[in-house]
């Protein structure tokens, strides 16, 4: 994708979380490139000249990579200057572990000259060297889609949940040691990441209001709920809450409605963006499966939309991810919008089996949306495809990263 844009795009900025592999990547790009440059602002000596010197650091002919721009904004401007003044494509790779487009002291410079392409922890396709179609696949087969039998299991799947994505927790053993990365990757996040975008007086409380979020995966952001838990005023809960998006540790899922003026307004769902950060800070291990009161289900639910939401950065279909709640409670996990109107519905159970009330959900959907309702998904901890109805399936969860476009 970033080769693509590149190719016919001034300034691409490729941006995630901290440690998801951008500067990999963009060395991987610069790589085989005659007369590619690469600046580190995360090196001090670099950053002074980029601070010293904003219109001579970004000058050069062909394309240069700057890696952290977030540490130096003030190249912005001289960026946009510089591809104005020579507006073949491929002139900047830049990279960040922030919104850069999102600071509140940046300013809007670089709007019809930049494609952001944004990078998520490692989905499972990606750590299995599998596929990763689900999204594509379903637009494109519907109810048609198939997968051979999995040999997967709840424990299986709780086991991927928890290892998460980022490459560093997956490299470790399960246990200690990467219980350890995931303790000082959340307080470095927020300590140092964090305090790049703004002064936070107490980062305790942004740490407390991450254990609450990840302790209610899968709920609806209601700002007072959330503020009452974690004692914390309103303006303050909206405030943290944006930052802790902003830095990739949560993301928000917009309400579906059938009416955009509605949609635009309801209560947003809280995914953390790394299903073993959520499952470390909630206590959750794999032996803890044998407890009733295990919180299983929000842990898979938050780790199938996950992977969902990674996909749609690389699906060629354009689809926007929704969950659906009504006033009957009636809930559909994931609502997937394809621009033509097209939905289809996902639902997440951590089962084994899959029952037909499980369908409830998706079968309202279908009610509501008639012929625009292409197909309702369950994805399940079992074996086997079912089906459960004209347009109703049950796959094994395994099929968000073994199907094929």
């Amino acid at each position: 994708m970033a080769l693509e844009a590149l190719a016919d795009t001034r300034v691409v900025v490729v941006n995630g979380a901290r440690q998801v592999g951008k500067s990999t990547l963009a060395k991987r790009i610069l790589d085989g490139m005659p007369g590619a440059k690469e600046l580190y602002l995360d090196d001090p000596a670099v950053r002074a000249a980029a601070q010293e010197d904003p219109v001579g650091f970004v000058r050069h002919d062909d394309l240069l990579l700057i890696d952290e721009v977030q540490r130096a904004p003030e190249l912005l401007l001289p960026i946009k200057r510089e591809v104005d003044r020579d507006p073949r494509p491929g002139r900047f790779l830049l990279t960040g572990s922030a919104r850069l487009l999102d600071l509140r002291d940046l300013p809007d410079a670089l709007p019809g000259r930049a494609e952001t392409i944004e990078l998520w922890p490692l989905s499972q396709g990606e750590i299995d060297a599998q596929p990763d179609g689900f999204v594509d696949a379903v637009f494109r087969r519907g109810h048609a889609v198939e997968i051979e039998p999995s040999s997967l299991r709840k424990r299986d799947y709780v086991c991927r949940a928890l290892r998460g994505g980022y490459p560093e927790a997956v490299r470790r053993d399960a246990g200690r040691r990467r219980a350890r990365f995931f303790d000082s990757y959340i307080s470095d996040l927020i300590t140092r990441d964090v305090r790049q975008v703004t002064d936070i007086e107490r980062p305790a409380e942004m740490r407390r209001l991450l254990s609450v979020i990840a302790a209610r995966m899968g709920n609806l952001a209601v700002v007072q709920s959330l503020a009452r838990d974690v004692a914390m005023p309103r303006t303050t809960l909206l405030r943290y809450l944006d930052l802790l998006e902003l830095v990739f540790l949560v993301k928000r899922i917009p309400a579906w409605s059938s009416n955009l003026t509605t949609r635009a307004i309801a209560t947003p769902r809280l995914l953390v963006v790394d299903s073993g950060i959520g499952g470390r800070l909630i206590g959750m291990t794999p032996e803890r499966l044998a407890d009733p009161t295990a919180p299983v289900g929000p842990l898979l639910e938050n780790f199938a939309v996950g992977e969902i939401a990674r996909q749609l950065t690389w699906a060629e279909e354009p689809v926007q991810l929704f969950h659906y709640r009504d006033r009957d409670q009636i809930e559909v996990d994931a609502v997937l919008e394809h621009a033509s109107g097209d939905v289809v519905g996902v639902e997440v159970k951590a089962a084994e089996t899959v029952r037909g009330d499980d369908f409830r959900g998706l079968r309202h959907l279908e009610s509501r949306l008639g012929s625009r309702f292409m197909a309702g998904f369950v994805l399940y901890a079992g074996e086997q495809s079912l089906s459960f109805g004209e347009r109703l399936k049950a796959l094994p969860l395994a099929a968000l990263w073994r199907l094929e476009a």
